[in-house]
C-alpha cells in the first residue's frame, strides 16, 4: 500500500504538469487563430509581433514547470547579451529538454517570442503543436539526400524580408547523443575518421548543411550565433559512467538537480561561408564541445569535474516571468472545461486542429 501511493505520488510530479501543459493547448490555438484571421488585413509585420507575444505567453508556461516547478539550478558559464539578437542557436542535443534550455536561454533576454526551430520532419504529425511550430516559423526537415534546402530558404526568406525576429534554434548533431546507443555512436565516429574529422567522443558528428542554408540565409538579417554546451549533472552512474540525459517526464520529477550552460557568442561576420571552410569551422565548434564535456563528465580534478571553465553563475528566474502566463492560460481554458457547449468546443479544437493541422503542413510545409 505504502509503495503504491509513493508510485502515486512520484507520476503525479510529471502528470500535473503535463496535464495543464497540454490541456491549455486548445485555448491558445483558438486565441492564436482568432488572431491570425484578423491579421490578414494587416502587414506580415503586425502578424508577427503579436503571434511572438502569444508564443511567449505559452512558453512561459511552459518555463513555469520546467524551471520554477522543478527548483532546477542553472548554471551559465560566459556572458549573455542583454539585447535582443537576431541569431542562430547551436548547441548539442542529448535530451527533449533540449529545447526547453534555448526557452530557459532566451527568456532571459527578453526574447523567449522570437524562439524558432528547425525540427526533424517527423514532429510535424505533433498533434495541434506540429502544425502551430511551422506557423510560428519552424522549419521541418528530412534527413541526408531528402533535404530540401530550397523549401528552407524560402521559409526563413519569407520570415527575414517582413523583420521577424529571429532565435533561430538548430542541433546540428540532427539527433539525440546516447551514450547508451553505441552502433550510433559508433557509425557517427567511423563517418568522422572517414572524412578526416577529429572524432568525438561525447557529442555526435554534426551535419552542416541545416546550419549553413540558416546562416547564408539570413546573413543580412543575423547578429550572431550563440554556440551553446549543455550538460545535465546527475547523469552519471554509480561506476562514473554517462547515463542517458534526463527526459522531459524525469526532468519534471526533479530528478536533474543542476543544468550547466556554456555560452559563447560568435559575431555573424566570422563564420566562413564557403561549405568546405564552414564544415571546417563547425566541426572546431564541436571539438570544443568535446573538450568542455569531456572535462565535465570524465576529469579527475575537483576543481573541473561537473562544471565548465570559467565563472559559473547561478541564475534565477523571477516567478513574475511565468506565473502570469498560467495565471491567464488556466483562467481562459476552465471556463470553458464547465460548460457543455465549452467542452465541446475543446474537443473538436483537439480532433479537428489535429487533422487540419496535418493536412497543412504536409500539403504547404
Amino acid at each position: 500500500m505504502l509503495l503504491s501511493l509513493v508510485v502515486h505520488t512520484y507520476s503525479l510530479r510529471y502528470w500535473f504538469p503535463a496535464t495543464i501543459m497540454l490541456g491549455t493547448a486548445p485555448v491558445y490555438l483558438l486565441s492564436w487563430g482568432a488572431w491570425r484571421l484578423l491579421s490578414t488585413v494587416l502587414p506580415s509585420r503586425a502578424y508577427h509581433k503579436l503571434d511572438d507575444r502569444l508564443y511567449y505567453i505559452y512558453q512561459s508556461l511552459v518555463l513555469f514547470f520546467f524551471e520554477s516547478y522543478t527548483g532546477v539550478e542553472i548554471v551559465i558559464y560566459g556572458d549573455i547579451p542583454k539585447n535582443k539578437e537576431n541569431v542562430v542557436y547551436l548547441s548539442n542535443h542529448q535530451c527533449t529538454v533540449d529545447w526547453i534550455i534555448a526557452d530557459m536561454l532566451a527568456i532571459r533576454q527578453n526574447a523567449l517570442g522570437h524562439v524558432r526551430y528547425v525540427l526533424k520532419d517527423g514532429l510535424k504529425w505533433l498533434p495541434l503543436y506540429g502544425w502551430y511550430f511551422s506557423q510560428h516559423g519552424g522549419i521541418y526537415v528530412k534527413r541526408s539526400a531528402k533535404f530540401n534546402d530550397r523549401a528552407m530558404k524560402k521559409k526563413l526568406l519569407s520570415q527575414t524580408q517582413c523583420g521577424a525576429p529571429m532565435y533561430l534554434v538548430i542541433f546540428p548533431e540532427g539527433t539525440r547523443y546516447n551514450p547508451e546507443l553505441k552502433n550510433v555512436i559508433a557509425d557517427s565516429q567511423a563517418f568522422a575518421a572517414k572524412e578526416g574529422l577529429a572524432v568525438l567522443k561525447h557529442t555526435l558528428t554534426p551535419r552542416m548543411k541545416a546550419s549553413h542554408i540558416a546562416i547564408e540565409s539570413m546573413k543580412g538579417h543575423l547578429d550572431a550565433v550563440y554556440d551553446i554546451t549543455v550538460a545535465y549533472e546527475g547523469t552519471l552512474d554509480v561506476s562514473g559512467q554517462r547515463r542517458p540525459a534526463p527526459s522531459m517526464p524525469e526532468f519534471l520529477c526533479k530528478e536533474c538537480p543542476r543544468v550547466h550552460i556554456h555560452f559563447n557568442r560568435v559575431d555573424i561576420k566570422e563564420i566562413p561561408s564557403e561549405p568546405v571552410f564552414f564544415r571546417r569551422w563547425l566541426h572546431d565548434r564541436f571539438e570544443i564541445k568535446d573538450r568542455l564535456l569531456t572535462d565535465f563528465y570524465e576529469s579527475e580534478d575537483a576543481d573541473k569535474i561537473h562544471r565548465f571553465p570559467g565563472e559559473g553563475k547561478r541564475s534565477r528566474l523571477n516567478l513574475l516571468n511565468t506565473l502570469p502566463s498560467v495565471v491567464i492560460l488556466g483562467g481562459m481554458t476552465l471556463p470553458l472545461l464547465l460548460t457543455e457547449n465549452g467542452r465541446k468546443l475543446y474537443m473538436k479544437t483537439w480532433v479537428y486542429g489535429t487533422l487540419l493541422g496535418w493536412l497543412w503542413v504536409n500539403f504547404f510545409p
